[in-house]
Parts: C-alpha cells; sequence; structure tokens
C-alpha cells in the first residue's frame, strides 16, 4: 500500500542501516527507497570484506554516510554506533534498518505521524514499526502480542491506524532519540539475535510499549532458506547458518535470566526455544552443527558467558 506524505513530515529522521557482506544492488535499492523518506543516513558496516563505503560514494557520492567499523562488532554495536551518529546530527529520531529490508513508499511518515499522535495522547511510545512483507511470497505478516503459550496475531480492523503489539523487530522501527535517552542503547553483549527483543522488554519494564502499524509496510528476508514442517501444524520454518543458534540460545537464556523480562515473554519464549530445539534436531539440513550450536549456546547461557 503506497502511503503519500509530504517530505517536510519526516524532517529530524535519521535513517541507520546495517550492513554484512551485502548484496550491493539490494543495498542500492534499500537507499534509494529511504534516503527518499527521512532527513539523513548511515550505513554502518561491520567488517564487510567488501569496500562497501567505496562501492556507495560512486553511486551516492556525499548524499550516503558510510562508517566502516574494520570487523564484525555486531548488529547491537552497529546500531549504537548509528545512534551516536544521528545525535551528533541533531536527529530526533532513528529508523533502525537491516540491509534486507526496503521500506514501501511513505512508511516513514506514517510510522512517524502516528507516533507523535500517540505521544499527543499521551502514551508513553518505545517505537512504532511496520508490517513486514515476505520478499519472496509477498505475505503480509501481522503485528503479535503475547497469548498464553504463543505469539497471537493482531488484526487490523478496516479503518485502524495503529496497534498495540508486545514486540517488534528492529528493522523497520522508528524510535524517537528521547526514548533513546531514557532506555539506554541497544545490548551490546547480545552481538545479533534478540537484540530488539531485549531493548523492547528493558523499555516495557520502564513503562514503555510498542505499537504496529497497519498499512505502513516494508519488504524483509526471514532467514536464509525455508522449510515447510509438521510440528502440530504445518509451519514454515526459516532455516539459519548453524552459528546463528549459537546466539538464540545463549541470548534467550541469558535474558531469562534477567530480572526485567515479563512472565509473559518468558512462557512464550521457552516454548519457542523448544519447539526450534525438536526443528533442529529434526529437520535442519546441517544438523549436527546446528544442534552442535545450541547446546553450547544453552551451556554458555546458563554460565553467563560472553
Amino acid at each position: 500500500m503506497n502511503l503519500k506524505c509530504p517530505t517536510s513530515q519526516v524532517a529530524g529522521v535519521a535513517a541507520i542501516i546495517v550492513s554484512y557482506q551485502p548484496d550491493l544492488a539490494r543495498l542500492t535499492d534499500l537507499l534509494k527507497a529511504v534516503s527518499s523518506q527521512t532527513d539523513s543516513v548511515v550505513v554502518v558496516d561491520n567488517g564487510s570484506i567488501e569496500d562497501v563505503a567505496g562501492s556507495l560514494a560512486s553511486q551516492f557520492g556525499s548524499g550516503v554516510d558510510v562508517v566502516s567499523l574494520g570487523k564484525n562488532l555486531g548488529i547491537a554495536a552497529a546500531h549504537n554506533v548509528g545512534i551516536r551518529w544521528a545525535r551528533d546530527r541533531g536527529a530526533q529520531y532513528v529508523l533502525l534498518m537491516d540491509q534486507d529490508s526496503v521500506p514501501e513508499p511513505g512508511m516513514v511518515c506514517a510510522l512517524k505521524s502516528a507516533h507523535d499522535d500517540l505521544v499527543a495522547a499521551g502514551n508513553k511510545v518505545a517505537a512504532v514499526g511496520p508490517r513486514p512483507k515476505d520478499r519472496q511470497t509477498g505475505h503480509l505478516a501481522p503485528h503479535v502480542r503475547f497469548a498464553g503459550f504463543r505469539f497471537a496475531p493482531v488484526m487490523c480492523e478496516p479503518g485502524r491506524r495503529v496497534v498495540l503489539t508486545d514486540v517488534l523487530i528492529s528493522s523497520g522501527s522508528l524510535i524517537s532519540v528521547d526514548v533513546l535517552d531514557a532506555v539506554g542503547g541497544m545490548d551490546e553483549r547480545l552481538f545479533i539475535d534478540q537484540v530488539d527483543i531485549e531493548w523492547v522488554l528493558r523499555a516495557r519494564a520502564k513503562g514503555y510499549r510498542v505499537w504496529g502499524h497497519c498499512e505502513a509496510a516494508m519488504s524483509h528476508a526471514l532467514g536464509e532458506q525455508r522449510r515447510r514442517v509438521w510440528l502440530g501444524r504445518w509451519r514454515e520454518i526459516p532455516l539459519h547458518k548453524p552459528f546463528r543458534y549459537y546466539y538464540m540460545f545463549r541470548n534467550s537464556v541469558l535474558l531469562q535470566r534477567r530480572d526485567y523480562p515479563c512472565r509473559d515473554w518468558r512462557r512464550v519464549d521457552t516454548i519457542r526455544l523448544l519447539q526450534m530445539l525438536v526443528f533442529v534436531t529434526l529437520f535442519h539440513p546441517q544438523r549436527f552443527q546446528a544442534l552442535g550450536s545450541t547446546l553450547r549456546g544453552l551451556r554458555d547461557g546458563l554460565l553467563a558467558r560472553d
């Protein structure tokens, strides 16, 4: 859905794109889409082998800043570098973007307008995010909330602009700099997985909530591949490289040990981990490597190891 918004409505919004070994053609598409919807853009490159800064400079000149970290410090550290960059330039909002996401026209303006209206109505807004659209299937995912032992979809009724949700993925999230000052930046100890969940849980513990926009959307990639399996019902399960399961399990266990995550998240996440363990054991094409990473993650989470 294309949303028409005047350029003046996105004043003060800085986009932060984290890259690591990016597909440069796809990154170019993202930059073209996001630069027309924001005040400024920075690409924080996490140690890619290819010269990302040089490639982008040849296409965009000085229109896009690139901060090269020299090595992979993780998505949380890269976000924090981008947030400092935005704050130093007087930005009022940051838009966090993954290299594999592309905002649809009008997305940023819609998020900012909804954010400002929610704040004006007296809400403590942590973030507002769009609906992810699967890049392969075109399926528009619903927003979700904790419900018993699972994530339940939150339906967008006709005419409703935003819905209260319990989680947002980091990509596409619009966050005010004032809220980042109050809640803090991203937890660099987590490196990659659960970084967005941890920040939302920390914000919730401070009284903030997150909202999902019903019309704003972005294309997004989930996992490197997917596999259709039967786990109580037919499911499309994202497949990740084996090393990722280390961080998924370690970081969930680390968060379970902290005092601020809510009880509903603890319950849902425990079930999620059990389901993932079954999937990795039975269906992952590199099951032994993935299972080894899973077990190391569980061990290091229990021992609180970085």
